[in-house]
């Protein structure tokens, strides 16, 4: 396969978000007297944007309608993360290294998350800052969330290389789809929020046990 640049997902991927997502996501259910998850739940809440996780996390039945009350659970979530999103996140075991040696190569890089821009910003800011990426990209309004693979060939634009000289990695079946889509190699990662089968019906070429893998 070709490799001229490489964009990472974030949550999952570059970064163990679970935790704090799940802690502010338990906060908005008790507010509202709903009861809790486990946080393994969150695996499967996680990679579609905020929007559909706080609807997603609340029973059947229950859902927040599409709308105002949407919009209001959506505040509600992202006040709690804006109190947790830092409590326990980290680079996985071997990102560091990882970016160390992307970077001593000379390979460009770049994220493409559904996370919202804002927290995703802060979350490359304080955790990943000590690298130079050449595009971080969150979900914004007006740009199709993954999987549309708008945002990944706005990616591959600004990393200046074509999407066929890509390789998106990630750890859900978004991610794959948005490789597929967009014309870019799909790598699946096991060490996140979903499976490795899940990855590999989702269109994975490879699926990489640790960071050090992808520089094989």
């Amino acid at each position: 396969m070709s490799k001229k640049a490489i964009l990472f997902d974030l949550d999952g991927t570059l970064l163990d978000t679970l935790r704090d997502l799940a802690d502010s996501g338990n906060e908005v259910l008790a507010a509202r007297g709903f009861p809790s998850h486990p946080v393994d739940a969150y695996r499967s809440f996680i990679g579609n944007g905020m929007m559909n996780l706080v609807r997603d996390i609340f029973p059947d039945g229950h859902r927040p309608d599409e709308g105002q009350e949407t919009a209001q659970v959506l505040v509600e979530y992202r006040e709690a993360y804006g109190r947790n999103w830092k409590n326990t996140t980290r680079p996985y075991e071997g990102i560091n290294e990882l970016l160390d040696t992307l970077t001593e190569q000379q390979t460009p890089i770049g994220i493409l998350s559904n996370k919202a821009h804002d927290f995703t910003e802060k979350c490359v800011d304080a955790f990943l800052g000590n690298w130079n990426w050449d595009v971080v990209l969150g979900a914004r309004e007006g740009i199709p969330k993954k999987p549309d693979p708008a945002g990944a060939i706005e990616a591959a634009e600004r990393l200046g290389v074509t999407a066929a000289d890509c390789w998106f990695v990630g750890d859900s079946d978004v991610d794959m789809f948005t490789a597929v889509n967009a014309g870019m190699h799909a790598i699946g990662v096991s060490w996140g929020f979903r499976s490795a089968e899940e990855l590999r019906a989702a269109g994975a070429e490879i699926v990489i046990q640790n960071p050090a893998e992808l520089l094989k």
